[in-house]
């Protein structure tokens, strides 16, 4: 240990040594950031592989573009929504998807967000080839539009029921009659479900198009929330909506079955004891089954069944954990038939494992300190699984693939930073994009034997833009912990760095389960060119992966289990002290901020922390468990009757009296997701403590805190605070 920490120790001293030798010929305003995003760099949008593996197509200028993958060329316009016409088609495409065969295409505009992922829009179908565009509906808008696998058929969900739309016959079915707002929902999921588990649409249709398996949601129990919306009129708007709290009753969820034949209806899975939650359905290839998750309230036991399209049920698999189990992605049936790949963390790392249809373990197809991130597809053809791992403690990602059969693996793309890749249906190419702490996104084009076809976007714009503006590279380094944990580290020296003065130290705090904020990724902390405008006024920016967050294993993830709060905060405040420790840094002048998650951090790190931190700032904080929502806290933290001193103890509102420093706390009116009411909270309990604070409140603004100029109003105040107190 004592060698390790020598090592990072001189890594550290040559990144304080180093001297920037590029000289100040720009300067970088709040305006540029937050107006004008004049430093964000550009990404690839709404890339799309085609099916035969040779083509890809992409959203230009209102255009869908399509591209051949071996000779360049400018590309062939498959449609362009400028020539639509415009007494069907209103608006621009903001999204578009292939039906399977690429015989269409289901068109997206006029999209309207409910809450961070849900969405409701206008959708059209175009037939390709006869050039004739088809609305879904008569102009209302719905979500979750999707074609039927033959392309015949558009299903979706309006006013919480079901629906599809019969495009040769021009017939409309209602599926479901029992949708009702803040009751019953049918197809999509709920607000809990939507935030913790990730799905908004929960309808699948078989891959046959004989079937539509949907959740059915039973929210009509559930508590619910009511917030203020202002809009110039005499009285404010009240938005009430279903979001079940710690402990409180949540959706009772049930599975069903659809058949087009006949349109009959067949329960798959009733609510019963067994399961609290259903996170994900998935067909089989064969159509012939549904599997179905089944998970309980502890989030601690995970069950997959397969239901028969008759309803015969049959166990696939028992995940379990002493924590709790993490809901993926990454299952992938075999067309054969004979098994599944699944990944789990039971070793105590996140692996790919070979299953068959038993839920045997017919082979641990990767291993070692490295966990498996994602499951990129699998070329069955080769029998080769192509993935990515998180390398280097945790700061790096690498794309490498494993063959499903031997077991043999081979890395791909290995550079020391942040490793992606997005392989066609063939796996005979792929999109692979780079990029490290201090370097833009570059995508390339690359065969299956790593030859480079072509350069899609290197983002040279972006770099001669800031090739002028004085600026520090993020440095990356390790800082020991509370219990000498060695933890990720970002640094941004000050501009024109003299070790001879002192500096203050702002730091950036997340920290929350199985979240990194510190890869060798382009601007993985966020906000990349403000703490370059802070570093160029003479700051010192310092970012700290705590324990708990992601990247390093289960153990180190997993082990904040009914005490978020506690490990996290003694990190901080350790990392805080190692840094005070440092010639260069003035200790007397320390401050943290964080949003969400950050911002209950540097709550309770200003409180816990008096004696080392100056200055907080939080943004949307919990500050109290038990008024954030039932998945996420109860996967952590149990219930408070289950939990008592957990929540207690790890609770700001509970030590406002401990307030020293200055602190700013700010909070959207209308966040829907950690609710106002933590803000209202906190400052009540300052206000008994009779101990000074600021507060900011957005009007109408959610969780982002976004649009009509909310971003450069809260960033400029954000500045402020930390001029006037650090």
């Amino acid at each position: 240990m004592q060698r390790f920490f020598k090592y990072f120790a001189a890594l550290l001293f040559l990144a304080v040594v180093s001297t920037i030798s590029c000289q100040a010929q720009g300067e970088i305003s709040l305006e540029d950031l937050f107006v004008q995003y004049k430093y964000a760099p550009a990404r690839l949008h709404s890339f799309r592989w085609m099916k035969d593996g040779r083509h890809y197509t992409m959203l230009q200028d209102n255009r869908i573009m399509k591209y051949d993958i071996v000779r360049e060329g400018e590309g062939e316009t498959l449609l362009d929504g400028n020539a639509l016409d415009t007494a069907v088609f209103e608006g621009r495409i903001a999204a578009y998807r292939f039906s399977d065969d690429e015989s269409k295409l289901l068109l997206t505009t006029g999209v309207e967000h409910i809450y961070r992922r849900s969405t409701r829009a206008n959708y059209y179908v175009y037939n390709r080839k006869e050039g004739i565009l088809t609305p879904v509906t008569g102009g209302e808008k719905i979500r979750y539009c999707t074609l039927s696998p033959d392309a015949s058929k558009v299903a979706y969900v309006y006013d919480n029921n079901l629906y599809y739309l019969d495009l040769k016959t021009g017939s409309r079915v209602q599926i479901t009659h029992d949708g009702k707002h803040n009751a019953i929902i049918n197809g999509a999921s709920d607000w809990v479900y939507e935030e913790e588990f990730g799905i908004t649409r929960t309808f699948e249709w078989s891959p046959d198009g004989k079937y539509i398996a949907y959740i059915r949601f039973d929210e009509s129990k559930v508590p619910e929330f009511t917030m203020m919306e202002y809009h110039d009129q005499v009285y404010p708007k009240y938005v009430t909506f279903k979001y079940p709290k710690v402990g409180e009753s949540n959706s009772v969820v049930s599975v069903h079955l659809f058949g087009l034949e006949g349109g009959r209806h067949r329960t798959l899975v009733a609510k019963d004891s067994t399961y609290e939650y259903i996170p994900r359905i998935k067909w089989t290839p064969d159509s012939k089954q549904l599997c179905v998750f089944e998970m309980n309230r502890h989030q601690n036991l995970l069950n997959l069944f397969l239901y028969s399209t008759s309803g015969v049920r049959k166990h696939l698999l028992t995940e379990t954990s002493p924590y709790y189990v993490d809901i993926h992605d990454h299952l992938r049936f075999l067309r054969d038939g004979s098994g599944f790949i699944w990944t789990s963390d039971r070793d105590g790392y996140n692996h790919i494992y070979l299953m068959d249809m038993r839920g045997k373990v017919l082979r641990q197809l990767t291993k070692g300190v490295h966990p498996v991130e994602r499951v990129y597809g699998m070329d069955e053809k080769r029998e080769e699984i192509y993935y990515q791992v998180a390398a280097v403690h945790g700061l790096d990602r690498y794309v490498a693939k494993v063959n499903i059969r031997t077991g043999k693996s081979a890395m791909i793309q290995q550079q020391n930073g942040d490793n992606q890749g997005s392989f066609t249906s063939t796996f005979d190419y792929y999109i692979y994009t780079y990029s490290n702490m201090n370097t833009p996104p570059v995508y390339k084009l690359m065969t299956r034997t790593g030859e480079i076809v072509r350069e899609l976007e290197d983002n040279s714009r972006l770099n001669r833009m800031v090739q002028h503006l004085p600026h520090s590279p993020v440095r990356l380094t390790q800082v020991p912990g509370a219990d000498g944990t060695p933890l990720n580290a970002a640094l941004v020296y000050p501009f024109d760095f003299d070790s001879t003065k002192q500096y203050p130290l702002l730091m950036y705090v997340y920290g929350g389960p199985g979240i990194q904020m510190v890869k060798n990724r382009y601007s993985s902390f966020g906000n990349y060119w403000w703490y370059q405008m802070l570093a160029n006024e003479g700051y010192m920016i310092a970012v700290v992966d705590n324990r708990g967050t992601g990247g390093r294993g289960s153990h180190f993830t997993k082990m904040t289990y009914m005490q978020l709060g506690k490990y996290e905060v003694e990190d901080q405040i350790a990392a805080a002290k190692f840094f005070g420790m440092k010639s260069y840094i003035d200790a007397e002048r320390i401050g943290i901020w964080g949003w969400s998650y950050g911002g209950y951090m540097s709550s309770l790190a200003i409180l816990k922390g008096n004696d080392v931190f100056k200055m907080a700032m939080a943004v949307a904080p919990v500050t109290n468990w038990k008024w954030y929502d039932s998945i996420y806290t109860e996967r952590y933290m149990r219930t408070e009757k289950e939990n008592p001193e957990g929540y207690h103890d790890n609770s700001p509102v509970y030590f406002a009296d401990r307030l020293r420093g200055k602190f700013l706390i700010v909070h959207g009116l209308a966040d829907d997701n950690v609710h106002f009411q933590n803000t209202a909270e906190m400052t009540k309990q300052l206000i008994a403590a009779n101990k000074p604070y600021e507060t900011l409140f957005y009007p109408n603004r959610n969780h982002g805190i976004y649009g009509d100029n909310a971003r450069i109003h809260l960033f400029s105040k954000l500045t402020d605070f930390i001029h006037k107190n650090l």
